[in-house]
């Protein structure tokens, strides 16, 4: 097996408990994805403290793991304050920067830790959390998975990861709006059921994946009220997945607004998509607690 991927979080900007959102979840986001005693984890909203909580179940011994920020925003390190093995001190976490030198997601992890924002500071974790980054290229072989980011139109920017090991891949691609960097932005409007043209980097970057993780947090209506929030339809995302000839896609960061029923909704749409395209694409909702082998 190259790869073990479980949800923790799958919902975005905000969590939102409740029955309408019970089966696909209310946490915001955070993957945890394993192979072989290696853990990478990827962003750190409140589906972290459950992962933290998870891996103190699992033994006594030391907890190790890689952790992977898209960016910074509140529902990405929503859940580092309420991770348990954070306070141990036999743990060991590694903090990656996209470049040499990057420690900006290390220094503002510690910064929503000041006593203006939370009442214990960083400096006491018992743990050791070291900044590290990916290397000059952005790309780093981790205990034999090669790592890789891409950078992904949102403001402020973020960055996708893709992992490789065994010639197995899984791309991880939240809060990207790929529809403001289409080849013809109002063919969306125009001709919706035509295929978009995604940039040749990206889908280079997604090519063959066996999993890819992404965010398609609106339906086509929804977004033509939030264009420039840096989030994309579902749809585009179905595009970039044929075009890059993933074998399957998780549908992530659902909107905070989206019941289980609409996520399930803009589901078949996605499916009815792919097939009207010919693709063998599998499209599934991310939901939190599901496992997937990736072999």
């Amino acid at each position: 097996m190259a790869f073990l991927v479980r949800f923790w979080g799958t919902r975005g900007s905000i969590p939102t408990p409740g029955r309408a959102t019970y089966r696909y979840g209310g946490n915001t986001s955070c993957v945890e994805i394993r192979t072989d005693d290696s853990l990478f984890i990827c962003d750190g909203g409140t589906g972290l403290r459950e992962l933290g909580v998870d891996l103190m179940r699992r033994g006594n011994g030391p907890i190790s793991a890689h952790l992977l920020f898209s960016h910074m925003h509140w529902d990405h390190i929503q859940g580092f304050p309420f991770f348990a093995p954070a306070y141990r001190p036999q743990n060991h976490f590694h903090i990656y920067g996209t470049h040499p030198g990057d420690t900006r997601f290390h220094s503002l992890l510690s910064g929503q830790m000041r006593s203006a924002y939370f009442p214990v500071d960083f400096s006491e974790l018992n743990a050791h959390v070291d900044p590290t980054d990916l290397g000059p290229d952005g790309a780093r072989v981790i205990e034999g998975v090669m790592v890789r980011c891409f950078e992904q139109k949102h403001p402020g920017l973020s960055y996708a990861y893709s992992l490789e090991r065994n010639g197995r891949k899984v791309v991880y691609a939240t809060d990207n709006e790929i529809d403001l960097t289409l080849a013809d932005p109002t063919l969306p409007v125009r001709e919706p059921n035509a295929p978009r043209v995604i940039p040749a980097k990206f889908i280079e970057f997604c090519k063959g994946a066996d999993l890819l993780i992404a965010d398609g947090q609106y339906t086509d209506s929804e977004y033509l009220k939030c264009t420039g929030w840096g989030h994309a339809r579902a749809t585009t995302v179905v595009d970039l997945a044929v075009q890059a000839g993933v074998r399957q896609v998780a549908i992530y960061h659902h909107d905070p607004m989206q019941s289980d029923r609409d996520v399930e909704a803009k589901i078949e749409t996605c499916r009815l998509r792919a097939a009207r395209f010919g693709s063998p694409l599998f499209v599934f909702a991310a939901r939190e607690g599901i496992e997937i082998k990736v072999d």
